[in-house]
């Protein structure tokens, strides 16, 4: 059986990280996806300020609506507020949280705070192939920014009885 290629997404960013969701959006429609990316990024600008109620609601529609849940880390992605009520939204809605690291970033960027308690696996810029695998529901090991194998966020002590 064939999978779509059709893939409702949404990409939680620090709003100057926007060039890199535009890459990460184009490099997967070169890699064959038809991406619907329901987060507010530079493609549906709008000059108002709306209320924070407004956002929410906003916000939870959308990450309700997308099937996976990507999160770009950059340098101050988990210093940014609505990133945090992002993630946990997806957690709510029992999505797929996948980090994607900026491209560029070293491997001292910390990541959001509920991403450390919520989020799933984490991939480095150059690994298109194991977020494709997310989008089609495969799972893979945690990396580093720079594609290595990642430790464990929290070291894990294991018992024998």
């Amino acid at each position: 059986m064939r999978r779509s290629k059709t893939k409702n997404i949404f990409i939680s960013h620090y709003h100057k990280d926007d060039k890199h969701v535009q890459q990460l959006k184009k490099r997967l429609k070169d890699a064959g996806y038809n991406v619907r990316n329901s987060s507010v990024d530079s493609t549906k600008y709008q000059n108002t300020k709306p209320s924070t109620k407004y956002i929410q609601r906003h916000l939870s529609r959308c990450v309700r609506w997308s099937g996976t849940f990507i999160c770009l880390i950059g340098e101050k992605t988990h210093s940014r507020p609505w990133v945090n009520y992002e993630i946990k939204q997806a957690n709510k809605y029992g999505k797929n949280i996948v980090g994607i690291y900026k491209h560029g970033c070293n491997n001292n960027v910390e990541l959001p705070k509920e991403f450390k308690k919520n989020g799933g696996p984490t991939i480095g810029w150059n690994s298109l192939d194991k977020l494709t695998d997310v989008l089609d529901g495969k799972s893979f090991p945690q990396e580093c920014p720079d594609s290595t194998p990642s430790p464990p966020i929290f070291p894990v002590t294991r018992i024998n009885c």
